[in-house]
């Protein structure tokens, strides 16, 4: 991202955060962060360009800070415990800014429609972070899995007032215990003999 695409970034996450999404215009985004209005729009033609720049400022920062390599000892809970902790800390100094997000996302159904397909995205790179597939079916019932608990755990996020985020960090560990419980129980189903046999005939042979 461009040095402007910083400053304007910046200005717009600091203009919501004060007034919320609804009043800010893209204007008001260029003047906060000494731009020209074309040059604005150059760079970031609405301000849903600007919310989906800031997703990506924060799956950047978060995939900044993942290992080069795997390690062995790690479950796989425990590695996007680490990946989503690591989100929810790149999150925290722009808390007031996605709380303006999320409330117009609740009023403008246009706006959740338009970030819906980036949200899925940043949850896939979260889970490949993790090491865990993000394609195909199983990797599409991730990213819905994985998009359900962060709903829930952003919620306790928003009014953790903890120095080390210990109660969003008790909430994601719960959500993913929980997880991991369903998932062990689906995969023995689906290895088990019975599962994977033919169905029998509902209709007996002498019919």
């Amino acid at each position: 991202m461009s040095a402007d695409g910083e400053k304007a970034l910046d200005a717009f996450l600091g203009l919501i955060a004060e007034k919320g999404y609804a009043d800010v215009a893209l204007r008001d985004v260029a003047e906060a962060a000494g731009l020209g209005f074309a040059d604005l729009y150059r760079l970031y033609p609405d301000k849903t360009a600007l919310a989906a720049a800031f997703m990506a400022r924060i799956d950047a920062e978060v995939m900044a800070g993942t290992p080069s390599s795997v390690d062995p000892e790690e479950t796989a809970r425990d590695r996007l415990f680490d990946v989503m902790m690591r989100r929810y800390d790149a999150l925290r100094p722009y808390r007031a800014a996605l709380r303006a997000l999320r409330r117009a996302g609740t009023r403008d159904p246009m706006l959740a429609m338009a970030m819906g397909p980036g949200l899925r995205r940043s949850m896939a790179a979260m889970l490949e972070a993790a090491s865990l597939a993000s394609d195909g079916v199983p990797g599409a019932l991730r990213q819905n899995g994985l998009l359900a608990i962060h709903y829930a755990v952003s919620r306790v996020f928003d009014r953790d007032d903890t120095q080390d985020l210990s109660k969003t960090m008790a909430a994601l560990d719960n959500r993913l215990k929980t997880a991991e419980r369903w998932s062990q129980l689906f995969d023995k189903y689906v290895k088990s003999p019975r599962a994977s046999a033919p169905p029998e005939s509902p209709v007996s042979p002498e019919a």
